[in-house]
């Protein structure tokens, strides 16, 4: 048995990395909405969705994703998978708004 701690893909403190450069950018507009989304559903008298949930939902993430994805996108699929294991969205029905979503970009760019 080791005495080092087996480390999920997320678990990156304390590791040799180099240095970090941090690179501020504006935050866009749909991080914006990720954040507040994800605020209307904690704070309510009976949370959708905890921090701790949240957090569970981006440490779950396949390595490959996770490392593919930016900061709010890996809220983004935490929440989707959250909301879908509660039963309150089904994949289906989050793929048709998406679906609908890009065709009326699609038609607002043309």
């Amino acid at each position: 048995m080791s005495d080092t701690p087996h480390r999920m893909h997320h678990d990156m403190g304390g590791q040799p990395a180099g240095p970090v450069s941090p690179s501020e950018h504006e935050i866009e507009p749909w991080e914006k909405r990720i954040e507040a989304i994800l605020r209307c559903m904690q704070l309510r008298e009976t949370p959708i969705v905890t921090v701790d949930e949240l957090r569970r939902g981006i440490e779950e993430l396949p390595t490959t994703l996770y490392d593919s994805l930016t900061y709010y996108e890996r809220w983004i699929a935490s929440l989707t998978n959250i909301v879908v294991e509660k039963g309150l969205l089904t994949r289906a029905e989050i793929e048709q708004r998406m679906a609908a979503i890009k065709a009326a970009r699609a038609k607002e760019a043309a």
